[in-house]
């Protein structure tokens, strides 16, 4: 079987041939999304994939969730899928520390028609949600690893009751289920993320073992 999901989408602990099957059964994806995916395989930018990018999708739609934040943003792949989700009266905010990656994001935006419904920040994504007016009904944690517990915290008071926190790479190639070394401070990161969204008394979470870890929680 040819390879369907690109090395950038490599999960690192599902078998290689169920990952295959996975992709395989994936709908082509227009031209915007294919010309993302292209890009980010040549220069190994991380993207979360049609496949967990249809999960939030489905989430958003099942949800109802029309304020989305997403901390940490990229090249914008994911943010076009739960743009597109959220629908015309959707608000996605858009966080990303580099300029250039936002000014890319912009315009995929512009290409794929969606670029009213989100709003492009740049700068430290946990600095910015807590600066973010109103409740959120959707929150979407993707920053650096070593992030995702401070990350949760900065979440939580602005998600409202209901709500959706969802939470990528949270297996972490599968070392977040090993030991890890002292300096190693992202599988440290998730795996201490992962200990404090099961203990927390405000959050109902289900990891997922897709691609590379999803965890979906909802704000009780």
């Amino acid at each position: 079987m040819p390879m369907i999901r690109p090395e950038n989408l490599r999960s690192g602990y599902i078998q290689d041939d169920v990952e295959e099957y996975l992709y395989s059964l994936l709908p082509k994806r227009d031209a915007v999304i294919e010309q993302m995916e292209d890009y980010a395989a040549k220069n190994r930018v991380p993207i979360i994939g049609p496949a967990v990018a249809r999960l939030l999708s489905l989430l958003v739609q099942i949800s109802g969730a029309k304020r989305i934040f997403e901390m940490g943003s990229a090249i914008g792949y994911s943010t076009i899928w739960l743009a597109r989700a959220a629908g015309a009266r959707g608000e996605v905010f858009y966080t990303d520390g580099n300029p250039e990656n936002a000014k890319r994001a912009q315009e995929s935006f512009r290409q794929a028609g969606i670029a009213k419904r989100i709003r492009v920040q740049t700068g430290d994504a946990l600095a910015l949600i807590q600066k973010a007016s109103g409740k959120l009904d959707f929150v979407f944690i993707d920053v650096d690893k070593h992030q995702y517990p401070d990350a949760m915290r900065a979440a939580l008071p602005k998600l409202k009751r209901g709500g959706l926190l969802v939470t990528d790479n949270t297996l972490w190639s599968g070392k977040a289920a090993r030991p890890a070394a002292a300096d190693d401070k992202n599988t440290l990161g998730v795996q201490e993320f992962n200990r404090l969204v099961y203990a927390s008394n405000e959050l109902y979470p289900v990891l997922i073992p897709i691609r590379d870890g999803v965890t979906v929680a909802q704000k009780l």
